[in-house]
């Protein structure tokens, strides 16, 4: 990323989940635009799901900004094996510690949300008008109901006591720093590993879940940090902003595309029995390019090339 101007954030700034994929990202925007002290804080000291935490977590580092990114996520599988977690701890975590800002009078919340909470079958591209018009996806519903409820309590909170809460709905993530785990990761990074190992074993195939249909909008982290950081700065709106690309991409194109920068020849082989979530996911978001004055950078392309170098250069870390 270039160079940018200094950001006034009301500081110190605590970044929940700064320590994750996401939060990295958001931790090195804020960083680079002057902005600071920033505090990542660790589970192992603050179980934000745990009765006090938050409430200690505000008063040991003198908040005045909290940017929450801290979540439980996973692929479609990871969602149906968990679907009682994914659902408990994302709300516990959000709710407790938005009520305990709201009483220590922090100036500023940024709580992060999730495409999942749009309903299943929607006309793209996505208006925040129709996140209440149907039911999420089921397999990702408990996941994005639970970051659903963040939106609600902080419209309620900013009617009531004035809270200056905004809430963000980024599509599909992606880039260097993702989780690569087959059985917890999204759909770029589980399909980069399956065709690099492929690859490596000289596999004629792989395995790839749905028949292809279904499209998705994809957002590099990076673009997506910056976004953030500029909410925190310019945006204390109750009104929800999407946050996308803009570009609408088919499974069975992406795989394509995946295998094709990764080098692997063999066949994708589709396997229909398996669920192919959200038919569509694309995002309006060109209201918080207008109010933000932000725009996606890195193109698809580019951020995939980066991807699949970034894992190839750290499969050893991990």
């Amino acid at each position: 990323m270039t160079t940018r101007e200094r950001l006034e954030i009301p500081s110190p700034v605590v970044v929940t989940g700064g320590a994750g994929f996401l939060g990295r990202a958001v931790v090195e925007a804020l960083e680079r635009r002057g902005v600071g002290p920033v505090v990542v804080p660790r589970s192992a000291r603050y179980d934000l799901v745990a009765p006090g935490a938050a409430e200690r977590l505000l008063e040991d580092s003198g908040a005045r900004t909290v940017i929450h990114l801290a979540a439980v996520v996973g692929g479609i599988g990871a969602n149906r094996l968990e679907p009682g977690r994914f659902f408990y701890t994302n709300l516990m975590m959000g709710v407790q510690l938005m009520h305990a800002a709201m009483r220590a009078g922090t100036e500023r919340f940024v709580s992060v949300g999730t495409v999942c909470s749009y309903p299943k079958t929607l006309p793209a591209p996505f208006q925040v008008e129709s996140l209440w018009s149907g039911y999420p996806e089921e397999t990702n519903a408990p996941y994005g109901l639970a970051k659903k409820m963040l939106l609600v309590m902080g419209q309620a909170y900013h009617q009531q006591y004035g809270m200056a809460a905004t809430h963000l709905i980024p599509v599909n993530l992606y880039g260097p720093g993702d989780d690569f785990d087959l059985e917890r990761g999204h759909v770029i990074p589980a399909l980069i590993r399956k065709c690099v190992e492929a690859t490596e074993r000289g596999a004629a195939h792989i395995d790839v879940w749905g028949d292809g249909s279904p499209t998705r909008e994809f957002l590099y982290v990076e673009d997506a940090a910056e976004a953030i950081a500029l909410a925190a700065a310019r945006y204390q709106d109750p009104a929800p902003l999407n946050l996308g690309s803009g570009v609408e991409i088919r499974i069975r194109d992406l795989a394509e595309r995946v295998a094709a920068e990764v080098g692997f020849t063999g066949e994708l082989r589709w396997d229909a029995a398996r669920p192919n979530g959200q038919p569509r996911r694309l995002v309006d978001s060109r209201r918080a390019r207008e109010v933000l004055g932000w725009r996606p950078e890195v193109s698809f392309d580019e951020g995939l090339r980066r991807t699949v170098a970034w894992f190839r250069a750290h499969r050893g870390d991990r």
